[in-house]
């Protein structure tokens, strides 16, 4: 490598590093520059520099890229986006799955934080302390969260169901939309494409439920709807359409709306199903050969098995599961009845007898265990598997679990890994050429689980102990990849004129830590998190916002929103 000719002094030197470029290209001794925000020279001699960091031989990569998150809600109240930057990600995209808080009327609010609530595992105090409603648009949400600033860039997508309920009001999660109103929200999604959305995302997934357990007001969007949305983007010769799909939504037919309208299509979220091992093998060749016929399909797959605690009060996991509807969408007082009934057990029973591609909990409840109790006398329970306990008592699993929790005032805490468990699997998941790495849903779901860390654990697990991929082939799946998917220009690849997003980190030792419980959320609230390990830096634009320490507490807001996306 060759130092750029003609430069004065850079504001940073990074020395002795191993120089990741995140492009694929094998990794190379050197140093590297940034003057301006922006990588100023790459090589041996790259010059002075008003501050230099020696790398100590450690490997420095591009930023990791994070196009699955949930901060929708949190960047009004945490510009820094705790726990992200810590854990190695300079860019997020938020607005997935269309669970967005813009546009919002003032009159819905508390219904779009309650939907929140269900289909997102936040804290509903934690919100109403938080969340700063100093708008109403999409547009001026963009405005409000820029003029506070941000720790890492951020780019949003505009949200389906916040759409559909600004234009269908209540009525919005309970049938289809009329002509007038489709047009209505085509004019919102083509106001929110032009001020700078990333792209239009939705689901169809039957896991999604908001406030009462109703459905999340995108799964009653019919295709017509569905089509005339989504062809806003192609109007505008520009975004990224997401969805997270449930089984009532075809491949062909995303691929018929990638082909209308020459405009990438993100399909989530595609994860290995024990009980049915081939099927998610079968959408993503279905992916690869819609590729191979000249249209932009991606399968969005998680590289980390899909684990989540939770309470009958608060049942997640089981939401998917048909006959669970009756205590889905009954008053909280109603539902220890329900639960108690043998005929919503037999039904819950048939139910899981069926195999299903897109349902979060399948049956398995060898990988079901109890995580904390509430009486002193169940103590006995905590850690063990509800298939051994019950086989034990003589009970069918689901009758011992619901007895439990009904004992426990529904209080007890149960631990499932639920998809993604099979590691031969998830390699092949990992290595499809159809797949891309992403799904860390950080910033929701945060009494559930904590994926944040998704890509220092592809780094550590994946790449240092499986040996999937190499580090120089993972580090291009967390960063150009995802960046040159969703048209994020400049980022994503250490080459001279790109931004300087940067991670420095310990090839050795690289990983996340263990999830932990802490309150700091606003009122209060408790949320799962992880530390990272082994990473010595983070740089958001050139300014550094993570050292060995962990993040800095007088980290400035270097990141950017992007508003303006590669065609």
């Amino acid at each position: 490598m060759k130092r750029r000719a003609g430069v004065d002094m850079h504001d940073l030197v990074i020395t002795n590093a191993r120089i990741c470029d995140g492009l694929g290209s094998a990794i190379v001794p050197g140093n590297l520059a940034v003057r301006d925000g922006r990588i100023s020279a790459l090589g041996d001699d790259v010059g002075s520099g008003r501050e230099v960091v020696d790398a100590g031989g450690m490997v420095l990569a591009p930023g990791i890229v994070d196009t699955h998150t949930h901060y929708d809600a949190q960047i009004t109240w945490d510009p820094m986006l705790a726990p992200s930057p810590g854990l190695g990600v300079t860019t997020v995209v938020m607005g997935n799955c269309g669970f967005t808080i813009a546009p919002c009327r003032a009159a819905d609010r508390e219904l779009t934080m309650r939907n929140l609530v269900r289909v997102e595992g936040m804290s509903l105090d934690a919100m109403h302390a938080g969340i700063q409603w100093r708008f109403e648009s999409f547009p001026e949400y963009l405005d409000a969260i820029a003029e506070k600033g941000m720790g890492p860039n951020v780019a949003a997508f505009i949200g389906h169901s916040s759409v559909r309920t600004y234009v269908l009001g209540a009525d919005a999660p309970r049938r289809a939309a009329t002509a007038d109103e489709i047009q209505q929200m085509r004019a919102i999604v083509r106001e929110a494409m032009d001020t700078g959305a990333i792209g239009f995302a939705t689901s169809t997934s039957p896991s999604h439920n908001g406030a009462d357990g109703d459905p999340m007001p995108s799964r009653l969007a019919d295709d017509d709807e569905m089509r005339a949305l989504v062809s806003v983007l192609g109007e505008r010769k520009r975004g990224i359409f997401m969805l997270t799909k449930g089984g009532g939504t075809s491949i062909p037919f995303l691929e018929s709306l990638a082909a209308e309208n020459s405009r990438p299509v993100m399909i989530a979220a595609l994860l290995h199903n024990s009980t049915n091992p081939e099927g998610v093998f079968a959408e993503l060749d279905q992916i690869s050969q819609g590729r191979e016929r000249g249209h932009r399909l991606y399968g969005q797959v998680s590289c980390c098995p899909l684990t989540m605690e939770f309470t009958l009060r608060a049942p997640y996991p089981l939401e998917g599961i048909a006959a669970w509807s009756p205590a889905l969408t009954a008053a909280p007082q109603a539902v220890p009845g329900i639960l108690a009934d043998a005929a919503f057990r037999n039904a819950v029973e048939r139910d899981l007898s069926e195999p299903a591609s897109v349902r979060l909990f399948n049956g398995e409840w060898q990988k079901l265990r109890v995580l904390e109790v509430c009486k002193p006398e169940n103590r006995r329970f905590e850690g063990r598997s509800v298939a051994e306990i019950a086989a034990e008592e003589g009970k069918r699993p689901l009758d011992w679990m619901l007895d439990l929790a009904l004992a426990e005032d529904l209080r007890t805490t149960f631990v499932a890994v639920l998809l993604n468990s099979d590691d031969s699997a998830v390699a092949r998941l990992l290595t499809h050429p159809a797949s891309a790495i992403a799904l860390s849903d950080a910033g929701a779901h945060l009494s559930f689980f904590c994926d944040a860390g998704f890509g220092l654990h592809l780094l550590g697990y994946w790449v240092r102990e499986r040996h999937a991929m190499s580090l120089a082939e993972g580090v291009r799946r967390l960063t150009s990849e995802p960046a040159e998917i969703f048209g994020i220009r400049h980022r994503g690849r250490l080459s001279v004129g790109a931004h300087a997003d940067l991670l420095l980190f310990d090839p050795l030792r690289v990983d996340r830590g263990p999830s932990r419980r802490v309150f700091d959320l606003p009122a209060g609230a408790p949320r799962l998190t992880t530390d990272a390990v082994g990473v010595l830096g983070v740089w958001v634009n050139g300014t550094r916002i993570v050292d060995e320490n962990g993040a800095r507490s007088d980290a400035p807001r270097p990141g950017r929103l992007l508003r303006e996306f590669a065609c």
